[in-house]
């Protein structure tokens, strides 16, 4: 499978960290720190991507 780039943004949302993709709609997550949002991230992404290639 070809990797591709996506641009991911994460904003301080009180005392968390909301994570989202732009080019992903609807594919966003939280964490505790910018390490966990960024985990989280990645794995949205990944499901995101499975489930369009169903």
């Amino acid at each position: 499978m070809k990797p591709y780039t996506y641009r991911t943004i994460i904003e301080k949302d009180g005392k968390y960290f909301h994570g989202f993709v732009p080019a992903l709609l609807g594919c966003h997550t939280c964490g505790k720190t910018i390490d966990e949002t960024k985990k989280r991230l990645r794995e949205a992404i990944e499901l995101y991507v499975e489930s369009l290639m169903e």
